[in-house]
C-alpha cells in the first residue's frame, strides 16, 4: 500500500434490537482512528434494513446523528457496489470492512458471509465462529469437546416441546433442579431470558423464550463471580488480564474501576495469579474451540462454593465503545484503543492474505 491510506468500511446500525448501541460504537470507533493512516467510508443499515453508503471521510463526524447519512440515497445496490466492485475485476474501493453490528444479522455469520462472497477482508470472527458463537447450544458442545468445564444445561426445539413437554420438564428438574435460567438459543442480547424457580414459572419461561427462537436452552443457576477475558489474534491468539463485573457497591478499594452504567468493572479482576493464568489459558482454549479469529471476549463464572472456573460463553462481537469491557481489558494489559484498532485491521488483512493462498477447485 506504500504511503497510501487504508480505506476502512464501517458497517453499523442494522435491524437488531441493538441498533442504537451500534451507532454509539461506530461513533466511538470513527473518532479513535488516525486519519493520517486511514480513511473511513460509512455504511449505515437502517432499522428496516436499508443500506446507505457515505462519501470517504478525512475526519470523523462530530455528532451521532450524522451517522444516519440522511443525504445519501437508501439504495442497497449502490452501497453493495462499493463493497463488491472488486468482484467484477474492478478495483475495490474498500481495503477492509469493519462490522459493528450486534445481534442478529451482525454477529451471527450472515454479514461475514456477505464479505466472504465479496472476497474482501473484514475484521473479527469468520462465518463459522460467528455462527457457533451465536448459538449457545452449539457453543457449549464445542466447549465440552475442548474439555472446558461449564454449567449443566438442557436444550430442545419447539417441536419437541409441543410433543413431550411433560417429559422434558421432568428431565430439567432431575438434571438441573431449581432455579434455572431459560434462554432463546440464538439471541445476542438478553431479550427473552427469564429465571424459573418452579414448574409453573418454567413453563411460562419456555413459552416466552420460544417467541424469540425455535430452540431453547436451560441452564442451572450458579452462585458465582463473573469474570471476562479479551482474546486477540488469529493462529497465535493472546489473552488480556481478566476483569470482573460486580453489581455496584461490593468493592471500593480497587484502582481501576469502570462503570458502563449497568455495573462496575474491576480490571484487573481481584483474583490470585494462578487463577488469572488459568482464566487466560481457558479463554484461548475457548477461542480455538469455536475456530475464532481477530477478537473475542470469553465470559466465565468463578463458582463461590469452590472457586471452580466454568466457561459461560464467548462473544465474537463484544461491545466496543472506549468504556466497554473488551477495549478496557486491553488498555489495562498495555494496548490502547487506537493501537487495538491497528492490530485488528492487521489481523483481518493477515487472515485474508493467508486464505488467498489456498487453492480452489476451479483454479
Amino acid at each position: 500500500m506504500g504511503n497510501a491510506k487504508t480505506t476502512v468500511g464501517l458497517v453499523y446500525g442494522g435491524k437488531s434490537g441493538e441498533h442504537e448501541v451500534s451507532l454509539q460504537t461506530a461513533f466511538a470507533v470513527m473518532n479513535a482512528f488516525d486519519y493520517d493512516k486511514y480513511e473511513i467510508v460509512p455504511f449505515y443499515i437502517s432499522k428496516r434494513g436499508v443500506w446507505k453508503v457515505g462519501a470517504a471521510l478525512e475526519a470523523p463526524f462530530t455528532a451521532i446523528e450524522q451517522l444516519k447519512l440522511t443525504e445519501a440515497s437508501g439504495d442497497m445496490g449502490t452501497a453493495l457496489n462499493a463493497v463488491f466492485s472488486g468482484l467484477s475485476g474492478g478495483e475495490a474501493i474498500i481495503d477492509v470492512m469493519f462490522p459493528l453490528l450486534h445481534g442478529t444479522n451482525g454477529e451471527d455469520g450472515t454479514i461475514q458471509g456477505l464479505f466472504e462472497m465479496a472476497n474482501i477482508p473484514y475484521i473479527g470472527a469468520g462465518v463459522l465462529a460467528s455462527s457457533a458463537g451465536m448459538d449457545k447450544v452449539v457453543m457449549k458442545k464445542l466447549f465440552g469437546e475442548a474439555g472446558l468445564d461449564q454449567c449443566e444445561y438442557c436444550y430442545f426445539n419447539a417441536a419437541n416441546w409441543k410433543q413431550r413437554s411433560h417429559e422434558l420438564i421432568v428431565g430439567v428438574e432431575d438434571k438441573l433442579g431449581y432455579p434455572v435460567f431459560v434462554k432463546p438459543a440464538n439471541l445476542g442480547s438478553s431479550v427473552g431470558i427469564s429465571k424459573a424457580s418452579d414448574k409453573e414459572s418454567l413453563i411460562k419461561a419456555v413459552d416466552h423464550a420460544f417467541r424469540y427462537d425455535t430452540k431453547v436452552i436451560i441452564e442451572e443457576f450458579i452462585d458465582a463471580r463473573e469474570v471476562e477475558v479479551a482474546v486477540l489474534g488469529n493462529e497465535e491468539p493472546e489473552a488480556s488480564v481478566p476483569g470482573e463485573i460486580v453489581s455496584s457497591g461490593e468493592y471500593y478499594d480497587y484502582a481501576a474501576k469502570y462503570t458502563d452504567g449497568k455495573s462496575q468493572m474491576l480490571i484487573p479482576a481481584p483474583v490470585d495469579p494462578e487463577v488469572a493464568d488459568h482464566l487466560r489459558e481457558s479463554a484461548i482454549v475457548a477461542f480455538k474451540a469455536i475456530e475464532g479469529s481477530g477478537i473475542t471476549r470469553a465470559d466465565f463464572f468463578l463458582r463461590k462454593s469452590d472457586g471452580k472456573i466454568l466457561i459461560n460463553e464467548v462473544n465474537t462481537m463484544p461491545g466496543f465503545t472506549p468504556f466497554s469491557m473488551y477495549p478496557l481489558l486491553w488498555r489495562e494489559t498495555g494496548v490502547s484503543y487506537r493501537a487495538l484498532l491497528d492490530r485488528m485491521i492487521r489481523l483481518a488483512l493477515e487472515r485474508y492474505r493467508f486464505r488467498q493462498g489456498l487453492k480452489y477447485d476451479n483454479e
